[in-house]
């Protein structure tokens, strides 16, 4: 991978992120997707009280959420480092889900969004209306004559 002068090793030039063979784009789609986003966020939720999540606790947790998802969704986490999954010898098994210490770095990423969403959801939805008024009020696309 490309770097600059002086900066850490494997970091990434700016222009070399934007190619489709570069690894980061595998984390940027992980972490841009929105069960990630929920998820990550449950869990920092119950680090900071202390606790790690059950599956059913996330999915319960996760409005909309099906098992299936996320299942996939853990099992990424879990590959790249971000989430520690913990198997208890119970019967029934008992398994708990936590951030490691890169989970709880992104998921200050995480958090950002999340609080930015909230704090800018009026002026979105506002922006929303607006051009649905403005696409409802336009009509019918009409191509230009050819030849005219």
């Amino acid at each position: 991978m490309e770097t600059i002068e002086g900066e850490r090793p494997g970091a990434a030039r700016p222009e070399v992120v934007y190619r489709r063979d570069c690894p980061t784009r595998t984390v940027v789609e992980l972490l841009a997707n929105k069960w990630t986003l929920y998820a990550m966020a449950a869990l920092r939720e119950a680090a900071e009280q202390g606790s790690a999540l059950r599956f059913n606790e996330l999915l319960r947790r996760l409005d909309g959420i099906t098992q299936k998802m996320l299942t996939q969704t853990l099992r990424a986490l879990e590959r790249d480092g971000l989430v520690v999954r913990t198997v208890y010898p119970t019967s029934p098994l008992r398994v708990e889900y936590a951030l490691t210490p890169l989970g709880v770095q992104a998921g200050a990423l995480t958090t950002a969004i999340a609080q930015w969403s909230v704090a800018h959801i009026d002026e979105i939805l506002a922006s929303r209306a607006a051009a649905a008024g403005a696409d409802a009020g336009a009509g019918p696309a009409v191509a230009p004559a050819v030849g005219g």
